[in-house]
């Protein structure tokens, strides 16, 4: 079992302590090819994007993550895993978004996927991120493959709960996921419940974020960290207005 220096979580809340708040560029494997992520990398990290975050619900294999892994790593930000299935996890990578899809009908993703990952994180000496992800509204393929019953948007008093079982189990991290491409994301008044009963939960927030006045409304209902990645695969430049709604407030 190799160590290594754990330092992703203490470096994300530091500057969140710092009253920052922080953005995370998403690239699928499956989706960006490899030679199209140093681009979007380089539009991103001009614009402050804070981590970048690798995962896929469909189709990821360990070579093409392991790919994209090293590609982002000179750029100097936190490389995260954002498994889908055990297929996702890196060597290379700095830490991992270890998850638990609390909303799955499935123990498999509740539990089952994470079983047998635990060895091969150790193994490795990922840093770990204990993260309950929570599927809203739309869903998307991480809905759909994970056999997730979604919260409606209209529903907030669940997502509440969900949220309160997150911090009582000793999660960290706390990831609200409208799903890829949703037509649209969740609601700045679900978040603003999620964010009063979160304490130290990092709040993220992800998944139909496209334009800078959604990405404004969700960080001032209390988001912590703004996901894109559809946005970013299709237009990078797009993007940067997102960033601009989370870094100049």
């Amino acid at each position: 079992m190799s160590r290594r220096e754990a330092w992703v979580d203490k470096h994300l809340r530091s500057k969140l302590r710092s009253g920052e708040k922080l953005h995370f560029t998403l690239f699928d494997p499956d989706k960006t090819h490899v030679k199209d992520v140093d681009k979007v990398a380089e539009v991103m990290v001009a614009e402050g994007t804070d981590a970048f975050l690798i995962g896929g619900s469909i189709g990821v294999s360990e070579v093409d993550v392991d790919l994209t892994v090293q590609t982002l790593k000179k750029w100097g930000l936190p490389v995260i895993l954002f498994p889908g299935n055990v297929t996702g996890i890196s060597r290379y990578a700095d830490a991992i978004l270890f998850m638990t899809l609390m909303n799955s009908d499935d123990p498999y993703f509740i539990i089952g996927a994470q079983v047998l990952g635990a060895p091969i994180v150790a193994r490795y000496g990922l840093e770990v991120l204990p993260t309950a992800y929570v599927i809203v509204g739309y869903g998307g393929a991480a809905g759909f493959v994970g056999k997730a019953r979604p919260i409606p948007y209209e529903k907030p008093e669940l997502g509440v709960a969900y949220a309160l079982a997150a911090k009582f189990l000793g999660q960290k991290y706390i990831y609200l996921e409208a799903g890829s491409g949703a037509p649209t994301p969740v609601p700045p008044k679900f978040v603003e419940k999620i964010s009063k009963v979160k304490e130290d939960l990092v709040l993220i927030v992800g998944g139909g974020i496209k334009t800078y006045e959604q990405a404004k409304e969700i960080i001032e209902a209390g988001a912590d960290v703004i996901v894109t990645g559809t946005i970013v695969e299709e237009n990078a430049e797009k993007a940067k207005e997102v960033l601009k709604a989370i870094k100049h407030r």
